[in-house]
């Protein structure tokens, strides 16, 4: 009996041991992923938010021309503000792919593996990778949200400086200290909800798709387990990924930017639910996609080998 207890004890250390060693090479994986690709991230956020920033304008007698498409958006941003502030936030964004990405990964692979279960043939039925990539993504998403807010609002300090408006942080330190001085620990979880959904939906169609895709390819082509597989793979479950959690990206940014009293309450949303229903009425629905491009770029990144998980 001794015997087993040690061999289980030792099987349950080099469990521990494997889990960490993909924590951390995922967290290193995802922050290359995340330098590499950030400029899409801050050109999608500045897309998201314009539109809102328009409105504002014409109500106060201003006029505003904004920038329109990714590649305008970006080459914009290089020339009115320089080349480094298509990095400006990476940052904080390197933090919250260190957490997110890590947990979940982790999440994901102990619900397929301890709760969920693979079938016996070893395959993973739908419904579960639906359930667990829900479930991780979420989890992964509600413990980074605090970096996420940060970043947000550190990518519109270039846009607010060009506005002829005061800085709002002077870094991430600074940014996490204003925060909490306004609106305490609960503040730094504003926009928490529709950025968890968006995770959510991300994680679903991503991690289902993508495995789907290629379970169909595998057994109904002539493909084999290659690059062109992957890719193929890839493009899929990034389009619906995007395709899903696009509008939530928008929500959670628009709150996330937005300016707040002394007391850390919003000025222009009070709720996710306010804050979709004036941009549909404003702006439209289609107003729910902006930024689509660039976010649907940044998830096929397995085909360069820059996953983030």
């Amino acid at each position: 009996m001794s015997s087993v207890g040690g061999g289980g004890g030792q099987r349950s250390a080099r469990g521990g041991q494997s889990l960490a060693a993909k924590f951390v090479l995922t967290a290193c994986a995802a922050s290359v992923a995340e330098t590499v690709t950030y400029p899409l991230d801050l050109t999608k956020t500045r897309l998201q938010i314009q539109g809102e920033a328009v409105c504002r304008h014409h109500r106060g007698g201003k006029t505003a021309k904004p920038y329109r498409g990714m590649i305008q958006t970006a080459a914009g941003i290089v020339k009115e503000e320089g080349l480094f502030k298509l990095w400006q936030g990476v940052t904080p964004a390197i933090y919250r792919h260190i957490v997110y990405s890590g947990v979940r990964m982790v999440a994901y692979e102990q619900l397929r593996d301890s709760v969920l279960r693979k079938d016996e043939d070893g395959y993973f039925p739908l419904w579960k990778a639906v359930i667990g990539g829900m479930l991780s993504g979420a989890i992964g998403q509600f413990f980074a949200s605090p970096t996420d807010l940060v970043k947000i609002q550190m990518q519109m300090e270039g846009k607010r400086r060009l506005e002829g408006k005061a800085p709002r942080v002077h870094g991430v330190y600074h940014a996490f200290v204003k925060i909490l001085s306004e609106g305490g620990i609960r503040g730094l979880w504003a926009g928490w909800i529709p950025n968890v959904q968006r995770a959510a939906l991300v994680s679903l169609g991503d991690l289902t798709t993508y495995d789907t895709v290629k379970h169909f390819l595998l057994r109904n082509t002539a493909l084999k387990d290659s690059s062109l597989c992957h890719g193929l793979s890839s493009i899929c479950s990034g389009l619906v990924a995007a395709t899903m959690g696009t509008p939530a990206d928008v929500i959670k940014s628009r709150i996330m930017n937005q300016t707040r009293d002394k007391r850390g309450r919003g000025l222009l949303y009070t709720s996710t639910i306010d804050c979709l229903m004036q941009t549909i009425k404003r702006e439209g629905l289609l107003s729910l996609y902006k930024g689509f491009l660039p976010t649907w770029t940044r998830m096929i990144r397995r085909i360069t080998g820059l996953n983030s998980f």
